[in-house]
């Protein structure tokens, strides 16, 4: 069992942290994907044998009334406005996806998570669109980590059913949920505790070693991605990392 540890995000700066770890999941591509002369740089600036993992890009997962499309400060013309997100088959989100891994592949990523929002339903609407979303793109060598959110999570067989037609990772938070997908890599994103999504959330050392516990139990996993998601990932991970260390299960 390989277990590699890193953040979502580059707390202290990239140079600091391309020191530091050996892997990234990167936020920023989720809000405005980057120049494609942005992503060389940050792959030649980073060691060779360091990971990018990337957030696909919103215009895939979420609609285009979401706040973080203003965060973005994205503009779209009004008539194309419901063609993007929700997985939709549609030639934006399928563009969406392709400059995504145009991305991807600049980065030498093996790994692009596609989180979805709560607004996402497990509906057989939204079901079919991931269905003809995931069997028509081109994915290269990539994997994808799917993460659901809302409903999707108190329906664990719908999940597993579509991680297991398009061999997708799923995604989750290991502290409230189990991943149910057959694939032998499992991606694991810590959003806090006190609340599912409580970012401000700083993990004790208690709640480490309980971590450590769960990712041990995660049978046969071949490799385990564990992704700090919290106000205070820089230590929390630098921890987890130290304690893989002291039982000779380097990251």
């Amino acid at each position: 069992m390989i277990i590699n540890v890193g953040c979502c995000g580059f707390p202290g700066g990239k140079e600091k942290y391309f020191r530091e770890f050996k892997l990234v999941e990167v936020q920023e591509t989720f809000y405005k994907l980057p120049r494609m002369e942005t992503a060389e740089k940050w792959r030649a600036l980073a060691p060779e044998d360091f990971e990018f993992m990337i957030k696909a890009w919103q215009a895939i997962t979420h609609p285009s009334i979401s706040p973080t499309w203003k965060k973005a400060g994205i503009k779209i013309e009004p008539k194309k406005a419901e063609r993007y997100g929700n997985l939709k088959p549609t030639s934006e989100v399928f563009d969406a996806w392709n400059q995504t891994k145009r991305i991807a592949d600049t980065l030498k990523s093996k790994i692009v998570v596609i989180q979805c929002p709560p607004s996402f339903i497990c509906s057989k609407e939204n079901i079919e669109n991931a269905k003809e979303f995931f069997k028509s793109i081109n994915r290269g060598n990539l994997q994808i980590a799917w993460e659901p959110r809302g409903n999707w999570l108190e329906k664990p067989g719908e999940v597993r059913r579509l991680c297991d037609e398009f061999n997708l990772i799923h995604a989750v938070d290991i502290f409230w949920d189990k991943p149910v997908s057959a694939n032998p890599v499992s991606y694991i994103r810590l959003h806090g505790l006190g609340g599912r999504y409580n970012y401000r959330y700083v993990y004790t050392s208690k709640d480490l070693k309980n971590l450590l516990e769960k990712v041990q139990q995660l049978k046969g996993k071949k490799e385990i991605y564990v992704l700090f998601n919290n106000i205070a990932m820089q230590d929390s991970s630098n921890q987890f990392m130290k304690m893989l260390t002291g039982i000779g299960m380097r990251n």
